[in-house]
């Protein structure tokens, strides 16, 4: 069924890992599926190709765009508004609410399964996963756990070993520079800031 589907979870949740097995899924089933992410996470190229990669080492090629692309159009374009395919996004919060009400636009003709951080590390909403909430018709949360044994929710930012609360909202990183973690275990670090 055609719909928007967003699923979020904090970092190291295996977000990436789930929208690859999803891929998977549906190629076995015969479908053609479009795999995209923002530009901005240009972290991974593997023999030159940019690819949507997991922590666990499992990679697919992608199509990237940048934040003035017009979604709609950029999928149409690539066929994919059509009978049989499938787009999948991978790190959706980096895209604009425009993009996003674009995504929607997309779901009426085929399903689009957005996945992604809820929240930035000041612990507010990135405007596309913000536009997700409002817009989506199916929303889930990938769950992960704090080192306490608590659910994480929040994606603290850390530079050289430190927990920092200003900055920039998008810093490209992963286990270097993120941990998910429940609130109570963030409030407490931020206490010794």
């Amino acid at each position: 069924m055609s719909k928007l589907y967003f699923k979020y979870g904090a970092m190291g949740s295996s977000k990436t890992a789930q929208a690859l097995m999803t891929r998977f899924n549906y190629i076995q089933k015969g479908y053609d599926v479009l795999l995209i992410k923002p530009v901005i996470d240009n972290r991974d190229v593997i023999d030159g190709e940019i690819v949507v990669k997991s922590r666990i080492g499992i990679f697919a090629s992608c199509k990237v765009f940048d934040k003035n692309t017009n979604l709609f159009d950029f999928i149409s374009n690539l066929g994919f508004i059509d009978n049989n395919k499938v787009v999948i996004v991978d790190e959706v919060q980096f895209c604009s609410a425009e993009q996003i009400d674009q995504l929607h636009d997309v779901s009426t003709k085929v399903p689009v399964l957005c996945y992604g951080l809820l929240t930035n590390f000041k612990t507010q909403l990135f405007e596309g996963s913000k536009r997700l909430i409002e817009v989506a018709e199916s929303i889930s949360e990938i769950k992960s756990v704090c080192k306490c044994g608590r659910k994480a929710t929040v994606n603290a930012r850390f530079v050289d070993g430190k927990l920092v609360c200003d900055g920039e909202e998008i810093a490209i990183g992963a286990d270097e520079s993120y941990v998910g973690m429940c609130y109570t275990c963030y409030k407490e670090l931020k206490k010794q800031i």
